[in-house]
């Protein structure tokens, strides 16, 4: 036994045979999810229509999974933990959902699914079965808040659901193959931000069972030493565990929990009683058991337990196949099914008696429901942080630092009950929120140096420049029943378009099953966007997010673009205010017009579109043309095209719409936000010319409108993938999004103006030619641009 390892734990013969029951019930009930459609307790011989048609599922990392669970709930009931537990390996489903079932949260949840013989039969039937639950761990399955579909945020998501969580123990089983991607070799930085004052503790344990689905895993392939100083270099103090004998694993396992237990409560007291304040070299658990373990070593000649071949379903032919039938029928009662469960089909008094009562159960903990434990965040009055605004554009302001003074507030007014928290890459400063800091430093418990600034041991703001530890931090956060945003350069938001993909998924999932509770909202700032990203050049410019989002389900997916710092305030406080949305909110942090009133702001967000009769001049009569604008950049291009358009073409009427909810586009009954053909034709008109100025990539727009009447009169400018490092007006111009193209198009599809404004047009294909001879000879904007305000 190693001399770091507790030696007080030593399971007597009664323990060990009891949790060893566990795990054996534990494993019959997943390969049996896996090949069993009746005859669950095989109390006949077993035949091929017992078994399922199509065999899915993945057996090769359940037993291994099956023994942490049975462990774990072994050390809850010893020391009434409240813990937690992220199951990463992929498709582990048949595992979670057999234990879930033994300690009597599944049937609490689904009653149809009883703990008895029929409710086993029925937990069979249903996996991976039409009309049934997943293969993996999914919303359906009690005590989860993590999707096992997609690989490497296990680790980040137990990081979050641990962060102001004093009380809890969240453990992570982290497989072979999730090891090996790039957000969990990141993830284990989070213990250098980890607060063991006011936040939980993370016990991770890296099970390695050698394979993924057909080549070897990086990690288990290392010798212990090297992969003991590669965990001892990320700040743990590992705990190995390894063996093909039950007996000697059970003893081993549970030493090695009794001693990280032990360590991290040592720790926690330390820090919170002494005041201690060193770095906690937090314990790691490193388990190593066959792939497959205890099921079938050898298939058709070739070896399988133990080796890559056990991954999924090691006997494929069952049904066909009569030695593999064999093979399976002596599988199963391998783990002697009649001593587990009684003639009804119960669980047994041995099988039981190492699982946790009530809420402490796994399958059972509100903290996997985070809607239960959920308190709405006191949201100030927006009329202490607007700007005033007695008449639109005369005034500046930075709309993301003017939001930092909301955000400020939610963090100071939740300093006590510490359920708030802003994530971000390094940016939040850049991003103009450091206001934040006046409430909140940054959370770190590595070391400080004097230069530094706003580092906080016990901080609620968290940095790290991994955007997929930021996006996995906030998820196990709001998962856990807490509320926080996300605020990020909207390039980079990239990085984590498929971890988004899964929570938007998760959400859809969740909103269809009664038992789970709505949770805060995944809020999203993009900011230092494409159009103000011209002094880093064309790596910094992309929109492309929005258009990410908008792919996915529409019960979920909101986007806004706010034109000016009121707007922002009135989208933020309702997006921080809502449950169970993804909500992404583009915004500049550059000095902005102020445009409306906080008053206006509120209607007009509410209405999501609308008509700024003030720009426009069509003095209550029907409009020439309709300059449509989403966004702050382009809403200030069109209404400098409307000014030019006033200065030159008086006559014309011009209609100025301004949209803030960019789904008010789709049609209402493709998204809850979109407008009918009475409302969209009222705003925008069936016949006229629509000159469309947008944020984004400008196809996004003819997407959600292409099934409307005007859709053959609109024509959209945005950003068409021309960047540069230039000045800001450049940037505009480069994508044909600035004023004096928006008048050419205008010009152009007016019907009758081609003629009789052919000098107008000519003197706005000037300034165009001006302002490139201009920026090359001064390196800044035309004057005239720089310089513009709003005078109508």
């Amino acid at each position: 036994m190693p001399e770091d390892q507790d030696t007080r734990t030593v399971l007597s013969d009664e323990e060990l045979r009891t949790l060893d029951a566990h795990w054996r019930a534990a494993n019959y009930l997943a390969a049996g999810q896996i090949y069993l459609l009746a005859n669950p307790l095989l109390t006949e011989p077993l035949r091929p229509e017992h078994i399922k048609p199509r065999l899915l599922g993945h057996w090769g990392t359940s037993p291994g999974l099956n023994l942490v669970y049975t462990h774990l709930n072994r050390v809850i009931t010893a020391r009434g933990l409240d813990a937690l537990c992220i199951w990463g390996p992929g498709h582990g489903g048949p595992s979670v959902l057999a234990n879930s079932w033994l300690e009597g949260s599944y049937s609490a949840t689904y009653p149809d699914v009883g703990r008895d013989a029929t409710g086993m039969e029925r937990l069979f039937r249903q996996f991976s079965f039409p009309g049934g639950v997943p293969s993996h761990v999914a919303p359906e399955v009690p005590g989860s808040i993590h999707e096992g579909g997609e690989l490497g945020y296990s680790l980040a998501h137990a990081y979050g659901a641990a962060l102001d969580n004093p009380g809890l123990l969240v453990a992570c089983v982290i497989g072979d193959g999730e090891a090996e991607t790039g957000p969990l070799a990141a993830s284990w930085h989070s213990n250098k931000l980890l607060d063991p004052v006011h936040d939980g503790a993370v016990l991770p344990i890296l099970h390695l069972n050698g394979y993924k689905i057909a080549n070897p895993a990086v990690l288990a392939r290392l010798p212990e030493p090297e992969l003991d100083a590669l965990l001892r270099g990320y700040g743990h103090e590992p705990l190995h565990v390894s063996g093909d004998d039950p007996a000697v694993v059970h003893r081993a396992l549970a030493r090695a929990m009794d001693t990280a237990l032990a360590r991290i409560a040592e720790a926690q007291r330390a820090a919170r009683d002494d005041g201690a304040s060193e770095r906690v070299r937090w314990p790691v658990i490193v388990l190593r058991t066959p792939k497959g373990w205890t099921g079938p070593a050898e298939v058709d000649g070739k070896p399988v337990e133990g080796t890559w071949r056990a991954h999924q379903v090691p006997l494929s032919g069952v049904r066909d196949n009569p030695e593999h039938l064999r093979q399976l029928e002596a599988w199963l009662k391998s783990y002697r099914p009649e001593e587990l469960f009684d003639g009804s089909g119960r669980p047994v008094a041995d099988v039981l008696a190492c699982v946790p009562e009530g809420a402490r159960r796994l399958g059972s903990t509100p903290r996997a429901n985070g809607g239960l434990l959920l308190r709405g965040l006191p949201m100030p009055s927006l009329d202490d942080f607007a700007v005033p605004v007695d008449k639109p554009g005369t005034t500046l302001h930075e709309p993301t630092r003017i939001l930092g003074d909301l955000l400020e507030r939610i963090m100071r007014d939740t300093a006590d009950r510490r359920d708030f928290r802003l994530v971000g890459p390094d940016e939040t400063a850049s991003n103009r929120l450091q206001a934040v800091y006046d409430a909140s430093g940054k959370a770190w418990q590595a070391t400080v140096l004097d230069s530094d600034e706003h580092l906080d041991r016990h901080g609620r703001v968290m940095e790290i420049l991994s955007e997929h530890l930021c996006q996995g931090w906030l998820e196990g956060y709001l998962l856990t029943g807490r509320h926080g945003l996300f605020s990020c350069y909207e390039a980079f938001v990239h990085i984590v378009d498929s971890m988004v993909n899964q929570h938007i998924k998760w959400l859809r999932t969740s909103r269809e099953l009664s038992w789970r509770a709505p949770i805060a909202s995944f809020n999203y700032l993009l900011t230092s966007h494409v159009w103000r990203q011209d002094h880093n050049g064309f790596s910094h410019q992309d929109p492309g997010f929005v258009d990410h989002v908008l792919n996915k389900s529409t019960d979920v997916v909101r986007v806004y673009l706010p034109p000016d710092a009121n707007t922002l305030l009135s989208v933020a406080d309702h997006a921080l205010r809502s449950r169970d949305y993804v909500n992404v909110i583009v915004a500049g942090k550059q000095p902005c017009y102020d445009w409306l009133s906080i008053d206006e702001a509120r209607v007009h967000c509410a209405r999501g579109a609308g008509i700024w009769e003030w720009a426009g001049t069509e003095n209550g009569g029907e409009p020439d043309v309709v300059l449509g604008c989403a966004g702050d950049v382009p809403t200030q291009e069109v209404l400098a095209a409307a000014q030019l358009l006033r200065r030159h073409l008086p006559e014309l009427a011009v209609r100025v719409v301004n949209v803030v909810d960019i789904a008010r586009l789709l049609p209402h009954g493709e998204h809850p936000h979109g407008m009918t053909d009475f409302e969209y034709d009222g705003l925008f008109t069936t016949d006229k010319p629509v000159i469309f100025a947008y944020h984004g990539y400008p196809w996004l727009i003819h997407r959600l409108a292409y099934r409307r009447n005007g859709h053959p009169h609109l024509h959209v400018r945005g950003y068409k993938e021309s960047g540069t490092t230039t000045t800001p007006f450049d940037m505009v111009v480069r994508n044909d999004l600035d004023r004096y193209r928006l008048v050419m198009d205008v010009i152009d599809r007016v019907p009758g103006l081609a003629v009789r404004a052919a000098a107008v047009r000519q003197r706005m294909a000037d300034a165009r030619s001006r302002h490139h001879a201009w920026i090359r000879e001064y390196g800044t904007d035309l004057p005239e641009v720089a310089e513009w305000s709003w005078n109508a």
